[in-house]
């Protein structure tokens, strides 16, 4: 029998069509668009200060020697000369990749839906950090997956706490397939995994059975305190899988990503991605691999070192207005790097209400509910850095210190904060 509703082929859908919720970045993007709009809300990198020229050169060059394979299918494993770069990006950041264990992916973002895919069926357990990566939100859903969240802090994710959830999951005759963590300027969480944590992760990855999969977008965006080792660095027993993107040191809108894992736990995702799209764009590996290889690697270093600085001074301007323009009872951890900061607002306010209101006023931000899957979150937020000037920040900070302020105002007066 057909359900009563506007569309017209509900009941051709397959089940789990209905489980799914669309990624609130991916909701706020066209509201975000409108030049009016302080948007707070999106994870973008500044591209507006890439030089034009050096691309209309890259582009120029790839035409002209590369033409025909550009436009042409590639390998689903990626073309050598990007998996290459890949290798030379993970040395630079302490590892040693063998290139007959990468694939390369559609950005990081089908990493992640790969890594789903493979791995999860309806019902099937994985553990993710509370807060998690909003975007692996709807890659959960889609699978229908029991995710459990493991509450960060300051030093993030506490493997003494993924211990004690592996245990209960036993209690209940249950085994996580896989946890999920981006360790280093955690999305939206903006803390770091220490040292000491990484190493005991990796230990009880080994020790129980796990599989880790490290999401790292964001490690070479750091602009004070020393770089910290990666898990798959770390890890002597092949328990890590690694997700990589050019996205935030390059360009997003290349769309190249990658996946660095055991082999076959690889040879299963390069099936998945033969289904999903048979390879990613040639032209794009070519642009990756043109900019990446430019004077002997000194352009995109040079490229990241720019942003980092830019980055800094932002992150500085959000911190100074949080601090003037918020309600005193605020909380957030000042990131190292990466590109945003969580701030948690007095329990009487709720940040999806809140971004109603402050719609209103022209600014956005992503609730914290969207970065949760049982629930949690509702007094957070997520705030990006990145993307706007410092003095946009400021005033996008002001607008959502008014409208927060006037929400708790209101509470108080309701007798709605808790207070006595």
């Amino acid at each position: 029998m057909r359900r009563s509703t506007l569309d017209p082929y509900e009941d051709r859908y397959a089940r789990r069509v209905f489980g799914m919720r669309s990624s609130v970045m991916r909701d706020l993007m066209a509201i975000t668009q409108r030049p009016e709009v302080i948007s707070l809300a999106g994870g973008l990198p500044n591209t507006g200060a890439f030089d034009r020229e050096v691309l209309a050169s890259l582009l120029e060059e790839i035409s002209r020697t590369d033409g025909a394979r550009a436009l042409q299918y590639g390998p689903t494993e990626g073309i050598r000369g990007v998996i290459d770069v890949i290798v030379d990006v993970m040395r630079t950041e302490g590892m040693d990749p063998d290139p007959a264990n990468i694939i390369v992916t559609t950005g990081g973002q089908q990493v992640l839906d790969l890594f789903a895919r493979t791995f999860l069926d309806p019902g099937d357990v994985v553990i993710a950090e509370g807060p998690t990566y909003p975007g692996v939100v709807p890659c959960f859903d889609a699978v229908q997956a029991d995710v459990r969240h493991v509450p960060l802090d300051e030093d993030g994710l506490n493997p003494d706490l993924v211990e004690e959830l592996i245990d209960d999951l036993a209690r209940e005759g249950l085994r996580p397939k896989y946890l999920y963590t981006i360790p280093t300027f955690q999305n939206p969480g903006g803390c770091t995994t220490t040292l000491e944590r990484r190493i005991r992760l990796v230990e009880l990855a080994h020790e129980r059975d796990l599989i880790i999969l490290e999401d790292n977008p964001y490690s070479l965006l750091r602009y004070e305190g020393e770089p910290v080792p990666t898990l798959r660095s770390l890890d002597q027993h092949e328990r890590v899988a690694y997700l990589g993107t050019f996205s935030k040191i390059f360009s997003p809108g290349v769309r190249v990503g990658w996946i660095e894992a055991p082999r076959p736990i690889l040879a299963r995702i390069n099936l998945m991605k033969q289904a999903a799209d048979l390879c990613s764009s040639t032209f794009m590996q070519l642009l990756v691999t043109s900019f990446f290889t430019a004077e002997d690697g000194a352009m995109w270093k040079r490229w990241v070192s720019d942003l980092n600085v830019i980055y800094r001074e932002r992150r500085d301007a959000m911190v100074e207005a949080i601090d003037e323009f918020f309600p005193s009872e605020v909380e957030y951890t000042v990131p190292q790097g990466g590109l945003f900061l969580w701030a948690t607002l007095p329990a009487a306010i709720d940040t999806t209400d809140l971004l109603a209101r402050a719609l209103e006023k022209n600014v956005a931000f992503v609730p914290g509910a969207g970065a949760y899957l049982d629930g949690n979150g509702g007094s957070s937020m997520r705030l990006n850095y990145s993307a706007m000037e410092s003095d946009r920040i400021r005033e996008g900070i002001r607008r959502i210190g008014e409208t927060a302020n006037e929400a708790l105002d209101l509470a108080r007066t309701l007798g709605l904060d808790g207070e006595r």
